[in-house]
């Protein structure tokens, strides 16, 4: 396990290099996105993210933003669950050639596969410190889709500093969220005396 401080525009080389367990500092360029821009995304195909998107992070993320001085702050940014993306994220990866998904609850085989065909990477962000980890976004570039999804499901254009995560499914198909389920069924099997499905 490393430490690693990694910019956007993220290439597949920096990505492939990490491993399961390495703690990361992302600065530049993180897109929120969540259920409603993710269909969108791959339902309409929009053109003008992709420039966007390419070689960017992409955070699981409602944020609540607030305008000062005619210009919009981050006030609380924390992960939401990544899972309710799962049904998406193989295709955005793909098409958008996203590099690293920040997340909450780490995501299923699909996704996993796609990171490790197209290299990426999915990133645990600390639930429970949406107002600490607001505190990295150094500044709110643009954001799509306002008034067409509203302020949590828009795609917010952060650029942040120092972001910290951690790598829990890596380029090389491994994902220590399937080797905790793992474990844990063993450990429930063993509890209960008997085999379980």
């Amino acid at each position: 396990m490393a430490v690693r401080e990694i910019q956007t525009p993220l290439d597949e080389t920096t990505i492939r290099s990490l491993r399961v367990g390495d703690e990361v500092f992302l600065s530049g360029i993180l897109v929120t996105a969540r259920d409603v821009a993710h269909k969108f995304m791959v339902e309409k195909k929009p053109a003008f993210l992709r420039p966007l998107l390419r070689g960017a992070a992409l955070y699981h993320c409602g944020p609540v933003m607030r305008k000062e001085r005619g210009r919009w702050k981050a006030v609380s940014a924390g992960p939401t669950t990544s899972i309710r993306e799962e049904p998406y994220t193989a295709d955005v990866i793909q098409n958008y050639r996203v590099r690293a998904i920040v997340g909450k609850g780490g995501m299923g085989p699909r996704t996993l596969e796609a990171c490790r065909r197209f290299g990426a990477v999915y990133l645990h962000a600390v639930g429970g410190a949406a107002v600490t980890l607001a505190q990295r976004v150094v500044h709110v570039r643009e954001v799509h889709m306002l008034e067409e999804f509203g302020m949590p499901e828009a795609c917010w254009v952060f650029e942040v500093d120092n972001f910290p995560a951690v790598v829990t499914m890596d380029a090389a198909g491994a994902s220590l969220h399937a080797e905790i389920a793992a474990r844990s069924h063993t450990a429930l099997e063993r509890f209960l005396g008997r085999a379980i499905r």
